[in-house]
């Protein structure tokens, strides 16, 4: 699949197979990490065949099973941080989609001592994302309406629309939806993150979402 039909294809998933993830798929992986790390100023790093992380009681709370890979979001501890760890940590998300992998985001519900983490001086862990075969495909979330999500004064253009169906196709903090697009008066849009756990994140996701759906040679960011 490409990367707009990953965008629908993709659900959260919680339980995964034992079934190990082939060396060409990690190599790609790994090559988008690093492409992501030097675009994004990142420290992301995928771990594999490490199941302690997701072997701990808040684990078994939210319900994992499974997880012996992940991706860890961390970089410089700055004001962007978060949402370019959303960002990029997205871009991952997706193409991992297309390999025919499955993932989750996870803020809380791993053990930080058990996980194969590195952060640097002057850096902070954000998030990190499960990765592997999933024993399902997970289930789509509800959506706000778009009209809650967004503002267009005076129309809105085909491109925004766009942008905003495949914004509302990103995952978010239990499905919270905690942002707002404004189409601007010369044309350019304002995304912003509302009150809510994990909304800066979720503003860097849902940011990478509405660009691929609107198209990034048709607007640019207030």
């Amino acid at each position: 699949m490409d990367v707009f039909e990953a965008m629908r294809a993709r659900h959260s998933v919680r339980k995964y197979l034992d079934k190990p993830i082939p060396a060409d798929v990690l190599a790609e992986l790994r090559t988008e990490v690093d492409t992501c790390n030097q675009e994004g100023n990142l420290h992301i790093q995928l771990v594999t065949d490490e199941p302690g992380a997701f072997d701990c009681a808040m684990a078994k709370y939210g319900s994992f099973s499974g997880v012996k890979n992940y991706f860890v979001l961390a970089g410089p501890d700055d004001d962007g941080l978060e949402e370019r760890a959303g960002y990029y940590g997205e871009r991952l998300v997706l193409l991992a989609q297309t390999l025919g992998l499955n993932t989750c985001w996870v803020g809380l519900t791993f053990s930080k001592k058990k996980a194969h983490i590195e952060v640097g001086p002057g850096e902070k862990l954000v998030m990190v994302i499960s990765l592997g075969y999933g024993a399902t495909q997970g289930t789509a979330h509800k959506d706000k309406p778009m009209e809650k999500l967004c503002r267009a004064e005076g129309g809105m253009p085909d491109w925004f629309r766009r942008g905003m169906e495949y914004a509302m196709l990103a995952p978010t903090a239990i499905n919270q939806q905690k942002f707002c697009f404004t189409l601007e008066p010369d044309g350019k849009v304002k995304a912003e993150a509302l009150k809510g756990p994990f909304s800066k994140v979720d503003l860097g996701i849902v940011k990478y979402h509405f660009e691929l759906g609107a198209g990034p040679e048709n607007f640019a960011w207030a």
